[in-house]
């Protein structure tokens, strides 16, 4: 059990080095960008990323992880899933080259045309990578993944800046995304050692789509559902609204996409494997969901009480128009952990028609909520995607209550002592901004109270997730020393 709990938080650790890794990197870069190209310009690839999103959950949804789900999958199930994905991806590619003149002119705007069929060969270059990342999750072996990310973000941050400094504009942006997922790709498929093999089995892909298909469609459903709210903003406001909007997202879940998809990758794998045991299912849940917001949620409020020191600082003030957005998506995401622990306990417990029938459900409450709020503004609709991530939270505990005997109540009162302290933490560091500092100065005191606040805090009233997370670290250091 011990060698178990080591493996797991090793993996986790190569995982969240290379999200923070990379995303630290992009963090840098997409400051120097913003400092660099105007609002309009992210607008514009904002629109175009909306539809590469939705096609790409045909290529990252369903089969990949259907392969990490299937007890016994061997080359002959990778083989079978890589050649189907390319023909997806070929065929995907083909539409949207085709499509793009359609979609410039919904938004009257034909510069968009070159940009969607340059920026669509990611697709292509997700065909190839797509079976390599489900290997390497299947097989825990995520320190592949921490070279390969870190190696394209680089590369991509290089030639991003040097295009931006020479006045190439949006093109600067679109060299960037292309670049960073070639290089990914490349030295993903260098070091990891499996390659597909020339056999092809329709049973096979019968078998695993059966599972896939419901995860596809979920997935298809979260993407156009959460991009609807870009797409309507495109169409009925600015492209300087949709960029405000988009930068405002982009800080928290820059963050959270680190811990979350870290956590994410390492579960599902690890839970699949003892989809057999209720118990030790619901321990896990409980356990990812405690920890995730515990370190979550001192992010989260530091961020949205600090927002208007960290934008002026970094990006200028001709981005301080986004700084209300960026509170109201700190709120929304600091949830977010608790809604990939209770998906990939029902995932790994082979129940993805009820994953399908959750997110038919959490979108026609969604939907319902934009459509009355649309009206009103972009930061109505900002407000319509926390009440709608509220709602959504709530129904995906739901079935866990039956599952794994763990309730939406448990969970709430599993996460309130993190929130408590975080929110305590986040009120302390606010008043720090009314000081006659400097922004740097300010930020720098602001992030080194709010950590003494919250470390003290969670040391002084015992909080179970800190008491974890200091064990296991001790643990790991000292396995680690040993060697």
């Amino acid at each position: 059990m011990n060698k178990n709990k080591g493996n797991i938080f090793s993996n986790f650790i190569w995982r969240f080095l290379e999200r923070c890794g990379a995303q630290g990197v992009s963090f840098i870069v997409s400051i120097v960008l913003a400092r660099l190209l105007l609002p309009e310009m992210y607008g514009t690839i904002a629109l175009v990323t909306v539809f590469l999103n939705i096609m790409q959950v045909f290529i990252d949804s369903g089969m990949g992880n259907a392969l990490i789900q299937k007890k016994n999958a061997d080359d002959t199930d990778f083989s079978t899933v890589f050649y189907f994905n390319l023909v997806v991806c070929s065929v995907l590619y083909v539409l949207m080259f085709f499509i793009a003149p359609v979609i410039a002119k919904f938004y009257n705007d034909l510069s968009l045309v070159p940009v969607i069929r340059v920026l669509s060969l990611a697709l292509l270059i997700s065909g190839v990578k797509n079976i390599q990342q489900a290997y390497v999750s299947r097989n825990m072996l995520f320190k592949r993944f921490f070279f390969a990310t870190l190696g394209g973000t680089i590369v991509a941050a290089v030639l991003g800046i040097w295009m931006a400094y020479r006045g190439y504009g949006v093109w600067a942006l679109v060299a960037q995304q292309l670049t960073n997922a070639a290089i990914d790709t490349l030295i993903l498929w260098i070091t990891v050692r499996w390659r597909p093999k020339l056999v092809f089995s329709f049973q096979r892909l019968k078998g695993l789509f059966s599972y896939g298909w419901k995860l596809l469609a979920s997935g298809l459903l979260d993407v156009v559902y959460n991009d609807l709210r870009q797409l309507i903003i495109g169409k009925l406001y600015s492209s300087s609204d949709l960029a405000y909007y988009n930068k405002g997202e982009h800080f928290p879940k820059l963050i959270v996409s680190n811990i979350n998809s870290s956590i994410d990758s390492i579960l599902l794998p690890v839970m699949s494997r003892n989809q057999d045991d209720a118990v030790s299912v619901k321990n896990m849940t409980r356990r990812a969901i405690k920890l995730s917001s515990y370190v979550m949620a001192p992010f989260m409020m530091g961020m949205a009480f600090c927002s208007k020191t960290i934008v002026t600082l970094l990006l200028t003030e001709k981005w301080l128009d986004c700084v209300p957005f960026m509170c109201i998506f700190c709120i929304t995401y600091l949830f977010y952990p608790i809604h990939t622990a209770n998906l990939n306990a029902i995932k790994a417990m082979g129940r993805s028609d009820l994953f399908l029938k959750l997110e038919i459900a959490k979108k026609v409450v969604g939907l319902m909520i934009l459509f009355s709020t649309m009206w009103f503004g972009v930061m109505a609709m900002a407000y319509s995607l926390l009440l709608s991530s509220l709602l959504s939270m709530i129904i995906n505990a739901y079935p866990n209550k039956k599952l794994l005997e763990y309730s939406f109540l448990e969970q709430m009162k599993d996460i309130l002592p993190g929130i408590l302290l975080a929110v305590f933490m986040g009120v302390c560091v606010y008043f720090v901004q009314w000081l006659p500092l400097n922004d740097w100065l300010t930020l720098l005191i602001q992030v080194i109270l709010g950590a003494l606040i919250y470390i003290g805090g969670s040391k002084l009233f015992q909080l179970e997730a800190f008491s974890y997370i200091v064990s296991v670290a001790k643990g790991y250091l000292h396995k680690r020393a040993k060697r």
